[in-house]
């Protein structure tokens, strides 16, 4: 439902977006979020009762409507928050801008329409003053036959006066005339209002006549609501203990249903675990005939790998041989180049000699 109708004469005249808190009633410290998201915050101004208001809508929720009198007071709490108190709402408003620019608009806005709304009070209390003050000089003063004399005069005496005394008279006169006016209106009010009053008075004597007569009726009513009453409590207490009963059997049935699950999960497990057993168990013949052929094979090699090592057998005996006819090679070798160099020393010798004989000859 709309805060504004829209038959109403207020109007928006500023409009912002704003992130609307509340004041926990509880703890009256901790900020509680009107709105999920930044909404709508807008000054209203009613022409008609000359007020102002604070208003913002979240969908279908009102979430402010605040009307703003001169003792509020909008206090900025930090560069993008601030905050006033409604006491006819019982809380305390806070706002949440996207810009200090933007709150410092909405307080200035703010301090304004505080002030308008403090004028507008004032005007309307020296109006109801004013009215008040017409209404005991008219009460004071005598028919209007009389004082339409009494301050117009004769024409004799208008005539021996002035002008501005006469200027003054008039406008006296007029001052007069409107609050005779308005002192009829407000008799024709009154009389309606004393009117509406008198059958007002004469239902309630009705009212409070059949009230009398039915007071023993509700004393009997309220005997019966008693006893009513201390039997309905008998039965909450029972419900109580069977409510409490079935708290736990409901604690129990929980407790039940996650240790349920527990297992169900547990159960999905190990049927994937023999899902795959039933896999393996379908590879199992072909490993089989695998393993098999390999034991075979592993026989061949078995055999193969006997030959080799009577082979390897005969090749140590033979290297062995090989190294001794080696040895004996060496030896015989060694033998030899000893002759060798025994001989070549001859020669050398030899050769020395014969050139010695040839520088003789």
């Amino acid at each position: 439902i709309s805060p504004v109708p829209p038959y109403s004469r207020e109007q928006p005249i500023f409009t912002t977006r704003a992130h609307v808190f509340q004041i926990d009633p509880s703890t009256k410290k901790n900020w509680v979020p009107a709105s999920k998201q930044a909404v709508t915050v807008s000054y209203f101004y009613d022409s008609t009762r000359n007020s102002y208001r604070i208003i913002s809508v979240d969908g279908a929720k009102v979430i402010i409507n605040s009307t703003i009198t001169p003792n509020m007071t909008f206090t900025k709490t930090s560069q993008k928050f601030g905050q006033w108190a409604d006491s006819r709402a019982n809380t305390v408003f806070g706002l949440g801008f996207p810009s200090e620019q933007q709150l410092s608009k909405f307080a200035e806005k703010f301090q304004e329409v505080k002030e308008a709304a403090k004028l507008a009070r004032d005007r309307s209390q020296e109006k109801i003053e004013t009215s008040s003050n017409h209404s005991q000089e008219s009460g004071r003063e005598t028919p209007s036959s009389t004082r339409a004399s009494s301050v117009n005069g004769t024409d004799d005496e208008k005539a021996s006066h002035g002008g501005p005394t006469e200027a003054h008279l008039k406008s006296e006169n007029d001052k007069l005339k409107i609050a005779l006016a308005q002192s009829s209106s407000n008799v024709k009010k009154w009389e309606t209002e004393l009117q509406t009053l008198r059958e007002s008075n004469a239902r309630l004597t009705t009212a409070l006549q059949e009230s009398a007569a039915s007071i023993e009726h509700w004393k009997k009513q309220f005997s019966a609501c008693k006893e009513e009453n201390d039997q309905l409590r008998t039965k909450i207490e029972e419900l109580e203990e069977q409510c409490n009963e079935i708290n736990k059997e409901k604690e129990r049935n929980a407790q039940l249903s996650r240790r349920l699950q527990e297992l169900e999960t547990e159960l999905q497990d190990k049927e994937l675990e023999l899902e795959e057993l039933r896999k393996q168990g379908e590879i199992i013949p072909q490993l089989m005939s695998e393993c098999e052929s390999v034991s075979q094979q592993l026989q061949a090699a078995e055999e193969k790998n006997k030959d080799l090592e009577e082979k390897v057998r005969t090749l140590r005996t033979e290297v062995e041989e090989s190294k001794h006819r080696q040895t004996n090679l060496k030896t015989e070798l060694k033998n030899f180049l000893d002759v060798l160099d025994g001989k070549i020393d001859e020669l050398h010798d030899f050769r020395q000699g014969l050139s010695k004989l040839g520088v003789d000859n």
